[in-house]
């Protein structure tokens, strides 16, 4: 598994034996573990400690664990910490209201440490690989150039192989989809089940940028394949990429790219055509 020094698990749990057990184990892999007996103090630990992971029990005094997620998942500062479930209940009811509410795993009662380990492994995996893989996403997206955003609107899309969170890729698809319409992050948030508040903060720590952001990119790499490959005139292009405000289109493209849609097509247009010609003229 590797040392995990720096990776903090916050283990909520009424029974104490069970308790210190799940902590001993953590620590033999080199985990930093805390714990707490209660929902309350759980919360509470959560918000100023900030763990990379929590384990909570459902049955809990006080608060149970439907209420520590509920919490935590509308408190940006702990909305987005990778959250699983520890039941004796099987139903299914029980699992989907868990995933509902922003659970990222469940384990049912009697399991083994084995399988303890594995899904904290796959979670803490997960989330490092889904930030690296949306921070390299963006990077991409935002240094595309004029010739390659002209042959294929480029926008944020995720790969089949990457499409780790299932709520992150339907917000990016759900983005591609309709970014040529007025959206907003509430729209993006209904469709995704989440609240904006935890949705902005899981972008913001997963890809390190917020989802009106996303949005933008996109609409700007629809907008300047239109203005290399159209001759449509400024109204169209904002009203096709999603701006109900021809200003709003100028103040964004400007923001971005440092002048103005009709300067922008003037300067690369030339480029774009000979690089056009060069691409047919090439040997395959």
């Amino acid at each position: 598994m590797g040392r995990n020094t720096l990776k903090k698990i916050l283990v909520i749990e009424a029974q104490s034996k069970t308790r210190n057990l799940f902590r001993e184990v953590l620590e033999t892999k080199d985990f930093d573990t805390i714990g707490a007996e209660n929902g309350q103090v759980g919360v509470q630990l959560a918000r100023e400690l900030l763990p990379d992971l929590i384990i909570c029990n459902v049955t809990l005094l006080e608060l149970n664990g439907y209420g520590v997620l509920t919490m935590l998942r509308q408190d940006p500062v702990t909305a987005i910490i990778p959250f699983i479930f520890i039941t004796a209940n099987p139903a299914p009811s029980e699992r989907r209201k868990g995933m509902q509410l922003g659970a990222n795993d469940y384990l049912t009662q009697p399991f083994t440490i084995e399988d303890l380990l594995r899904v904290i492994t796959i979670q803490l995996e997960k989330q490092t690989i889904l930030r690296q893989w949306y921070a390299a996403e963006y990077q991409s997206v935002s240094k595309t150039s004029f010739a390659d955003t002209a042959t294929t609107a480029v926008a944020p899309q995720p790969n089949s192989n990457s499409a780790l969170d299932p709520h992150l890729s339907e917000v990016l698809r759900f983005i591609e989809n309709n970014y040529h319409r007025s959206i907003s992050l509430s729209d993006v948030a209904q469709a995704v089940s989440y609240s904006p508040a935890y949705l902005t903060h899981l972008m913001r720590r997963q890809t390190g940028q917020t989802v009106q952001r996303w949005i933008i990119e996109r609409r700007m790499a629809a907008a300047r394949s239109l203005l290399l490959e159209t001759d449509q005139i400024m109204e169209q292009i904002a009203t096709q990429v999603g701006y109900n405000h021809v200003v709003h289109f100028f103040r964004q493209f400007r923001q971005m790219h440092g002048t103005t849609p009709q300067a922008w097509r003037s300067m690369h247009r030339r480029q774009f055509s000979a690089n056009k010609i060069e691409r047919l003229v090439s040997p395959i």
